[in-house]
């Protein structure tokens, strides 16, 4: 008995310790968004005045918008790309077809840094004009693998007899694929968006690889902030992004139980 409460707490005390190690960065980047010094060094008082500044902070806004446009259009192409990839190998059987899943996802397992200079080589050698258009190409070949992945496992999961029924019953590919197969791999091709989108946002080494001088994003933003200082205004901006990551996650987490509370009904 003594054994095993002593086991007990020792797995309390680890959980304790990871749970700290992970969230106290961001307990301390949320405080000092507050905070009315300059530095983190010291506390000098409550203050709101950083959120204020921040929305008036015209450079950091607009990275903040690219950056949200960037993830979103990235990740929407990404979705369809990789959906329907995953859809068409799932439903095919040849000899390349292992071969062509590893190198779908093959974006994942290289190093940041070398896809980052065959992107710049890439688009140099097409005279592409680095910006908008080469980070959502780059960003969306990068995304691609996360919902393949995802919607791959889904697919794995699904009776093939479903399908099978819908075509018996006279429905086209496209119809099956709309009215069957589509809806039941909804949740996984979500589940993929959001994680390609959230890739996306945080993404460095790419993105300074392929923008261009007039196109900033967010992450790029702050790290070439990191040498003179990083403001108090990026605590208030991280605050506000933790918040409203929070806040989408809640409320997928209604919808999940809304929908499975449907379904059991």
């Amino acid at each position: 008995m003594k054994t095993a409460k002593r086991a007990e707490r020792l797995r309390t005390a680890y959980l304790a310790l990871l749970l700290l190690f992970l969230y106290l960065p961001m307990a301390v980047v949320i405080l000092y968004s507050f905070n009315a010094s300059k530095t983190d060094a010291r506390w000098a008082g409550f203050t709101l005045d950083w959120y204020r500044k921040l929305l008036h902070n015209r450079a950091l806004m607009e990275a903040l918008v690219n950056s949200l446009v960037l993830a979103g259009f990235s990740c929407l192409s990404a979705a369809v790309v990789g959906t329907l990839g995953a859809v068409g190998l799932a439903r095919r059987d040849f000899k390349a077809k292992g071969l062509l899943e590893s190198l779908s996802t093959l974006p994942i397992m290289i190093p940041e840094i070398i896809l980052g200079m065959a992107f710049l080589a890439f688009f140099s050698f097409l005279s592409i004009p680095f910006g908008m258009p080469t980070l959502v190409l780059a960003h969306t070949t990068f995304c691609i693998p996360y919902i393949f992945l995802v919607v791959k496992g889904r697919l794995a999961g699904l009776d093939p007899s479903i399908g099978e029924a819908a075509r018996d019953l006279g429905a086209s590919e496209a119809r099956m694929f709309l009215d069957v197969t589509l809806p039941l791999i909804a949740p996984a091709v979500l589940s993929g968006t959001l994680l390609a989108f959230a890739m996306s946002l945080d993404d460095v080494v790419i993105s300074f690889f392929v923008t261009g001088p007039a196109t900033n994003t967010l992450p790029v933003k702050i790290y070439s902030q990191i040498k003179t200082g990083v403001s108090p205004e990026i605590n208030a901006l991280c605050t506000l992004m933790l918040l409203a990551t929070f806040l989408i996650i809640c409320a997928l987490g209604a919808v999940s139980k809304a929908s499975e509370k449907r379904h059991d009904d």
